[in-house]
């Protein structure tokens, strides 16, 4: 009888505790109380598209061959601040846009918040930016927006460069994931795992050990002020409820633009056999792979993911068919 009250006791305190840290936890991000902890801050704008409000940075001569950053699932266009402005000096028209329902821009909450109506936002983007054509990066998630933008608009895309891209409904089967998916639970258990900060330093520290640098903390307690709102919790729930990519292993072969591949040889989130299949599927897509790198290559080789996608844009015109399955290993 007193085990049984013990645990009553337990379950309440426990249960109590979950329900303050939900009800507690921050609606959104503030812009004038986060300025601290904004990378290039200074290259920040804000437009609307379609009733939304788009936080973007753009960085580079307006006149350069523009170059669009997508970032991920669960991140935002902090994932680019280690190259953004490299970028820029390398002579491209930098734009990094926050998905709706990510970073600083709105989080609506009749956000569809699906692959195409992301790249449908993208587009619009560059619309209200005046650009016809761009190179368009897209990382994880974010390739599989970059990917779709190159398939229902291929007059839009100057080149495509996809980075350790989403290109199937495969990573749904992770735990987190599944357990996202479950009605009730998913809806309690995804923003303590999302808004925990001993999580997050635990998965970034990964990152930092594999490249031999010390945890950048700043940079964590960034990450981790974007990740504790329940508005971008709300975002990442639907989004996985409504995760759809199968089209773009499905469709690959029908990307006409030059196609980079930039993957690390010990990505656990995407493995490198998704790369190869997608290259050899692609149309004179060209692999290029990190050694000792993860799932997020311009976070952990900024300079060297600089280098190849500045050596791809320069090239990608004149020798189109040499990228026919080559692999390059950095």
């Amino acid at each position: 009888m007193k085990k049984r009250y013990l645990l009553a006791g337990v379950s309440g305190i426990v249960a109590g505790a979950v329900a303050t840290k939900l009800l507690t936890r921050p609606r959104d991000v503030s812009w004038p109380d986060s300025i601290d902890l904004i990378y290039n801050a200074e290259y920040s704008w804000f437009t609307t598209i379609g009733g939304v409000r788009i936080h973007y940075q753009e960085a580079g001569d307006e006149n350069a061959p523009p170059l669009i950053l997508i970032h991920g699932f669960i991140s935002s266009n902090l994932v680019w601040s280690d190259v953004f402005l490299p970028l820029a000096d390398a002579g491209f028209r930098v734009i990094a846009p926050d998905l709706p329902g990510y970073g600083y821009s709105d989080k609506p909450s009749d956000g569809r918040y699906t692959i195409y109506a992301q790249a449908h936002a993208v587009l619009r983007l560059m619309d209200r930016l005046g650009i016809e054509k761009a190179t368009i990066v897209g990382a994880s998630y974010g390739g599989a927006v970059a990917a779709t933008i190159a398939l229902d608009n291929p007059e839009r895309v100057e080149r495509l460069i996809l980075v350790g891209t989403v290109s199937s409904d495969a990573p749904r089967k992770k735990l987190l994931l599944r357990i996202s998916r479950l009605p009730i639970i998913g809806d309690i258990v995804t923003p303590l795992f999302l808004g925990s900060r001993w999580i997050l330093r635990k998965r970034t520290e990964q990152v930092y050990r594999r490249i031999g640098h010390p945890l950048d903390e700043h940079k964590l307690a960034a990450r981790h002020h974007l990740l504790e709102t329940a508005n971008v919790h709300r975002a990442m729930l639907r989004t996985v409820r409504r995760w759809s990519a199968n089209r773009i292993s499905r469709e690959a072969s029908l990307i006409r633009p030059p196609a980079m591949l930039v993957w690390g040889d010990t990505d656990t989130h995407i493995p490198i056999s998704e790369a190869y299949q997608l290259r050899d599927a692609i149309p004179n897509a060209r692999l290029i792979i990190f050694r000792n790198c993860g799932h997020l290559p311009p976070t952990e080789y900024p300079e060297k993911f600089v280098e190849v996608v500045a050596d791809f844009c320069k090239s990608a015109e004149s020798q189109p068919l040499e990228f026919k399955r080559r692999e390059t290993t950095k």
